[in-house]
């Protein structure tokens, strides 16, 4: 009997021994940290290199890795983000210039109708039969039409008279002294201008104005307060 309980892994008194306890609080040793901590360990070693048995310094190693893919995710989020609004701008670009070419032909329609209202003066027009008046009201009708579309499409008519001439918006076709006013401003229009969003479809064709009063920057006194003719 001595034998068959010792065969059973007990102990001569009935008892359960250590072990047996153990297994029956514990089966499989599943939840024990111990154990647990063990295993981690364990499986541990067969990444652990050369000069390297300390597990905490490979968990080190594996929390700077963590870092630098993480820094490389985020570089790569960032990059994927400026591509996605590069491709967005050149989307809207392509979709607002898309008719850059054909309204740089079309607006030499726009100067025909405005020559041909010019060329009949106001005041002649109440001479004119009852045909005659109501063809020039059609070409006034289809001017204002064709500028209301430009409009629509993001062209705007360039009018610069009086304005300070601008180099990327205007081209000057001559100077001429002006006494009354200051030097670089528009005096005449010889031939209005249109952009499209902001580019220039064609510049406007003007004169400047110079030898014209001094600005007040110009007539302004030295810091020190002493007058320039002292």
């Amino acid at each position: 009997m001595t034998g068959d309980k010792e065969a059973n892994g007990t102990e001569a008194s009935g008892q359960p021994t250590p072990e047996e306890i153990a297994e029956a609080l514990n089966p499989g040793n599943d939840n024990d940290p111990a154990l647990e901590l063990e295993d981690v360990l364990s499986g541990m070693e067969g990444v652990l290199g050369e000069g390297e048995s300390d597990p905490f310094d490979v968990l080190q190693k594996f929390q700077s890795e963590n870092e630098d893919l993480k820094d490389q995710l985020l570089r790569s989020a960032a990059e994927m983000q400026n591509l996605r609004r590069r491709a967005e701008r050149e989307r809207q670009e392509a979709s607002q210039y898309a008719a850059a070419s054909f309204a740089r032909d079309i607006i030499s329609v726009a100067d025909n109708l405005s020559r041909a209202l010019e060329a009949i003066p106001v005041e002649a027009r109440e001479t004119l039969d009852e045909a005659t008046r109501n063809l020039i009201t059609g070409v006034e009708m289809t001017e204002r039409e064709l500028i209301s579309v430009f409009g629509r499409h993001g062209i705007t008519k360039l009018e610069p008279m009086g304005e300070k001439f601008d180099p990327n918006l205007h081209e000057a076709m001559f100077e001429a002294p002006d006494p009354s006013l200051p030097s670089g401003t528009v005096m005449a229009v010889t031939q209005c201008g249109y952009k499209i969003g902001g580019r220039v479809l064609r510049p406007a064709m003007v004169g400047v104005s110079k030898d014209g009063p001094k600005s007040a920057a110009d007539t302004e006194l030295p810091p020190d307060g002493d007058d320039p003719a002292a």
